[in-house]
């Protein structure tokens, strides 16, 4: 993402087109998003992440090929395709997780996975300025042509059972033989059936009160997490307007270092109890991760900075552990269609806060909009918190004779 924001500036001449480019990718994730339950439904989940690789390959070859008369439209077949094939793969990764390890290994298996990716976006930021600057765009395309590659063979061979292709409604239980739980407070979810394939996630949502909202806050996290995507290169160039760069990259990088940590913590506690850690630890960790991105604007001494970008890094860690691993005890039938909705609602929020953001920013400080931005999670992850607690003091309604 580097090296293709800073091509199509090169390429157009206009900052505008960057903000162009992002709005097609997030479009496309969010049209992604609504049809990839549908789409899961009808094919296999190890087929889609396939293609959705070969896809992103295949356009970027393209634009590697593609004359000076045609790169502003392989631009945008870039921006759609990688919108779309990214937020499809990542719905039928998601949702495919406890089908390749196994019900009680999930939260282990997602700890290990978001691991791999905050490596991999340490190693893809820190190398995108050396490759762009030495060896050009090109070269960086060509990588980028190669990863694809790599992730389509290494998806061949994931062994994902039946190919993990589910129908909505079809009942799918796990291993063990139990339906599993879905809503927060622990109520279970019912399959739709299968001509009501359109809206099953929508009535899995409306049937588990605790995961609704649970989705809702991730869409106001997403709303909280561009404002200090967007306000970080500001703050770095008021603190030093000659190397703004560093900050960002300092902050980025400590991220996730405690990402990485965190992960390791959650890993030993899954192994050790056999249990994930819940929707409380996600309501929990969005409330540290908002205050954490908050108080980075705060402008305290740099070492305090450092170990509050090591805990936003962390709680961000823990979010993303209970989220996903909390949506993966739906019923198969479910999953896709609440993972799809889900990537919908988060690139929602964060298209739109890019844009109110952007706004803000000409007006007010990078302290002020941060801190509208996450004081909103911060209220929404407060109520989560408290109708979680509800729901599990509630004493469970009684069976029917």
């Amino acid at each position: 993402m580097v090296a293709l924001n800073l091509f199509v500036y090169e390429t157009t001449g206009r900052a505008l087109a960057m903000g162009l480019f992002m709005a097609v990718r997030l479009a496309s994730g969010f049209a992604a998003g609504l049809t990839a339950g549908g789409l899961l439904a009808r094919f296999p989940a190890k087929s889609v992440m396939l293609w959705t690789n070969i896809a992103q390959a295949s356009v970027m070859l393209l634009l590697v090929l593609a004359p000076d008369g045609l790169r502003t439209a392989a631009l945008i077949a870039v921006s759609v395709v990688v919108g779309s094939c990214g937020t499809l793969f990542m719905v039928s990764l998601r949702s495919s997780i406890p089908e390749m390890v196994g019900e009680d290994r999930r939260s282990w298996a997602n700890s290990l996975s978001i691991t791999g990716r905050s490596l991999a976006m340490v190693a893809g930021f820190a190398s995108a300025g050396v490759v762009v600057s030495l060896v050009g765009y090109t070269a960086a395309f060509v990588v980028d042509t190669a990863t694809f590659a790599v992730c389509a063979v290494t998806v061949a061979l994931l062994p994902i059972p039946g190919g993990g292709k589910r129908r909505a409604g079809d009942g799918s239980t796990d291993r063990s033989g139990k339906e599993p739980d879905a809503a927060a407070g622990g109520n279970p979810v019912d399959a739709a059936p299968a001509r009501r394939r359109g809206p099953v996630a929508l009535a899995a949502l409306a049937a588990a009160p605790g995961l609704a909202l649970m989705v809702a806050l991730r869409g106001v996290d997403a709303l909280g997490s561009s404002s200090h995507n967007a306000a970080l290169p500001v703050y770095s160039s008021e603190l030093d307007d000659s190397r703004p760069a560093v900050f960002v990259s300092a902050f980025w990088c400590l991220w996730a270092l405690g990402n990485i940590v965190v992960q390791q913590l959650i890993q030993r506690y899954a192994r050790r109890t056999g249990q994930s850690v819940g929707a409380l630890g996600f309501g929990w960790g969005t409330c540290l991760m908002s205050a954490a991105f908050i108080l980075a604007f705060a402008g305290f001494p740099p070492a305090a900075t450092a170990a509050i970008a090591l805990v936003a890094g962390a709680a961000d860690g823990l979010t993303e552990v209970s989220y996903t691993s909390h949506l993966q005890t739906l019923p198969a039938g479910l999953r896709a269609h609440a993972f799809g909705l889900s990537a919908t609602v988060e690139n929602l929020g964060f298209g739109a806060g890019m844009i109110l953001v952007a706004a803000a920013l000409d007006h007010y400080t990078p302290l002020t909009v941060v801190g509208w931005s996450h004081g909103a999670a911060l209220v929404v992850a407060a109520v989560f918190l408290i109708r979680v607690t509800g729901l599990r003091r509630s004493p469970p309604a009684a069976s029917p004779p």
